[in-house]
């Protein structure tokens, strides 16, 4: 990945209409390290829930969208994990098989498309780690957080398949837990980390997500995390969504708010909470605030 800082925005599917908090906070953070997003000139769907049941379309989902990033010469910026997997995965599928790279833009034609592979993807966290750099986040920050204690959550997609996410080690991932650091936060090691959140299962048993947030959250809240922190939007539903769920289910209280990290970000580098779409969480991020010593939430 090149970096320059001039980037195409790939939203997918579920941020514009179910995580605006997420794209609105990116914006924000992204925008203040000058970075420039050009929007997709047309995108779809990644094609990741399609796979496995039908390979060969998500194949092509998500070669079109691939395709479409090359005709603008961009490399494509995503916020959700599971895009970011698949448009990596499909790149190197279609770069390394000719024969399919061949079967694919016989399809594409039709829409006057063509993979050539010249474009590549890249995750948020990944961005700043390695476009931005942890040095000039850390210079950047002028509200450390150094009273909140939070924890995190990768979830699944950001770091696997392990060949095609190279940039940290999915089995003791640490690249979110630098980011938070940058901020002057405190990031808390808990049990069951790398547990996946359950969102997959959704569609067949909605109380595997229940019981697993459940988990994670008592895990949270042993350690005393302020908050948990999370880079994937369907992570952050599952959480942010069942969270009160759970806590009438089993009669617990948890009061754990669910941030993105460019929010906690946002906070760090000085933005008003409103700026940073805090008010659009479920779980009542108000208390946290409290512990947040930031001139502009008082003005």
């Amino acid at each position: 990945m090149s970096q320059t800082n001039r980037c195409l925005i790939f939203l997918g599917c579920a941020i514009p209409y179910r995580v605006s908090s997420y794209e609105i906070s990116s914006r924000k953070i992204l925008s203040h390290f000058g970075v420039e997003l050009v929007e997709m000139p047309e995108f779809n769907c990644c094609g990741l829930p399609l796979d496995p049941i039908n390979h060969k379309t998500m194949l092509l989902l998500a070669a079109k969208n691939l395709a479409h990033a090359e005709q603008t010469g961009l490399n494509i910026l995503t916020l959700c994990t599971g895009c970011a997997g698949t448009l990596k995965k499909v790149n190197t599928l279609l770069k390394e098989d000719s024969t399919l790279r061949q079967q694919i833009n016989n399809q594409l034609k039709e829409a006057n498309l063509e993979f050539k592979g010249t474009t590549e993807t890249i995750h948020l966290v990944q961005f700043l780690k390695e476009n931005i750099g942890i040095d000039k986040i850390k210079t950047a920050v002028t509200n450390p957080l150094t009273n909140l204690k939070v924890a995190e959550h990768s979830g699944c997609h950001l770091l696997r398949p392990k060949q095609h996410h190279t940039f940290d080690n999915p089995e003791n991932p640490q690249t979110l837990k630098t980011l938070i650091k940058a901020t002057g936060a405190t990031c808390l090691e808990y049990i069951n980390e790398t547990q996946c959140c359950g969102a997959p299962s959704v569609g067949i048993n909605d109380k595997i997500p229940l019981q697993l947030t459940k988990n994670k959250l008592d895990n949270i809240q042993n350690v005393q995390a302020q908050a948990l922190i999370t880079v994937c939007p369907y992570c952050h539903i599952v959480y942010d969504t069942n969270e009160h769920r759970i806590e009438k289910l089993y009669n617990k209280t948890y009061n754990i708010p669910i941030l993105h990290y460019p929010q906690l970000l946002g906070l760090a580098l000085g933005l008003k909470p409103e700026e940073l779409a805090l008010n659009d969480l479920k779980i009542n991020p108000t208390k946290l605030l409290t512990h947040v010593n930031n001139e502009n939430l008082h003005q």
